[in-house]
């Protein structure tokens, strides 16, 4: 690193989002930091006061009140207290809450529980949920009532695992997932990280991980995807629960200790700069991100095109490519080669060090490799 930078540790990078709640504030977050941030909620939220379910568990809990109810979440629980005084139930749910065993999964549902007007039984250290079923089933719950918030997924293993001991559960849907109404730009974001135009992709939900491994299915397009995010694109989640159905595929991800946008994006001020490849070109240091380059530590914003270009020859540094397949590479690429020209000298001028790229008469263009540099990234793929 040069000490005189001036960017930030992800200018240059593109990072997906795919939340439907709190993305604008996850996306100013990434945009501080300098990434550019490309949006496609993979769902929508169901308001609460037209969500029949949840008012068919509200009216089961006021009418028999379990002995223990666990809060997930502290945007569910608020919303599932507002939505009863909605329905003219709000004092008689508080009520009954009154009378159980509440247990709140960490310190944001604490702070919604005290605030209704109640207090918590208990909250695990670990704001884990695998940690709140142990005590549940250490304790003993055959023949206990036990009702659970949910937050938009099925908390998979949870209620089974309840139920398998004895439990009978009331599963309180707070909010429910379903497509979003524009699916327009969740396709745009699976093309994005398909033309790996994207260096990072977040999921902070299940349900929104398996919605867009979803809409790839149905669009065909899965064993791209899924090549994609084991290869080239980092898979963040904020947390473990949030990275099951991508990792049931195969897909490795990254999670921050605390599961919390804050502590996500600085896993990606991390990880992101670490994964970028450096390479000794014609004397300099160039290291490759996805809109970007930066040349000695200056970031050098790139156009789309040059963007395709740079990356293609980086794929086999130091070798000739020929310029069909440099065409295929542009975005929307025609038949025309001079488009390859036209494109690389806009390259060039944005790099700034137009000896980086070196012309290879009547065979193509090749990034001119230090002779001295050793690596096998340094051969050609096969």
């Amino acid at each position: 690193m040069y000490e005189d930078e001036q960017h930030g540790p992800l200018d240059g990078f593109t990072v997906g989002v795919t939340a439907a709640r709190r993305a604008e504030e996850f996306g100013a977050l990434l945009e501080r930091r300098g990434a550019a941030v490309l949006h496609a909620p993979a769902l929508r939220i169901v308001p609460l006061a037209d969500d029949s379910e949840l008012l068919a568990a509200t009216r089961r809990i006021v009418d028999s009140a379990p002995e223990v109810v666990v809060a997930t979440t502290a945007v569910g629980f608020r919303g599932w207290t507002e939505a009863a005084h909605g329905w003219g139930l709000g004092g008689r749910l508080l009520e009954a809450l009154r009378g159980t065993e509440l247990l709140a999964r960490g310190p944001k549902v604490k702070g919604a529980i005290r605030a209704a007007g109640l207090t918590e039984a208990w909250s695990p250290a670990s704001e884990s949920m695998a940690e709140v079923l142990d005590r549940l089933l250490d304790e003993g719950v055959e023949g206990r009532r036990i009702a659970l918030q949910l937050h938009g997924e099925p908390l998979p293993g949870f209620s089974e695992s309840l139920r398998a001991a004895g439990a009978e559960v009331v599963a309180v849907p707070v909010y429910r997932w379903v497509d979003p109404e524009d699916i327009a730009p969740l396709d745009r974001l699976l093309d994005s990280a398909l033309a790996r135009g994207l260096d990072a992709l977040t999921f902070t939900s299940a349900p929104a991980a398996a919605s867009l491994l979803g809409r790839a299915e149905k669009r065909g397009l899965i064993p791209e995807l899924l090549s994609a995010l084991r290869d080239d694109v980092l898979v963040a989640c904020v947390g473990p629960v949030t990275a099951l159905p991508l990792q049931a595929r195969g897909i490795e991800t990254v999670q921050p200790e605390r599961f919390r946008l804050v502590p996500l994006v600085q896993l990606l001020c991390d990880e992101l700069p670490s994964r970028a490849r450096m390479l000794p070109i014609a004397g300099h240091r160039v290291e490759i991100r996805s809109h970007a380059a930066i040349v000695d530590g200056e970031l050098r914003p790139v156009p789309p095109a040059g963007m395709a270009l740079l990356h293609t020859l980086a794929r086999r540094p130091g070798w000739v490519v020929g310029r069909a397949d440099l065409l295929r590479a542009l975005p929307g690429s025609g038949t025309d080669e001079h488009a390859v020209e036209t494109a690389m000298a806009r390259l060039r001028t944005s790099l700034g060090a137009p000896r980086l790229i070196q012309t290879v008469v009547k065979r193509g263009y090749r990034l001119a490799l230090d002779p001295a540099w050793d690596s096998p990234d340094a051969s050609p793929a096969c």
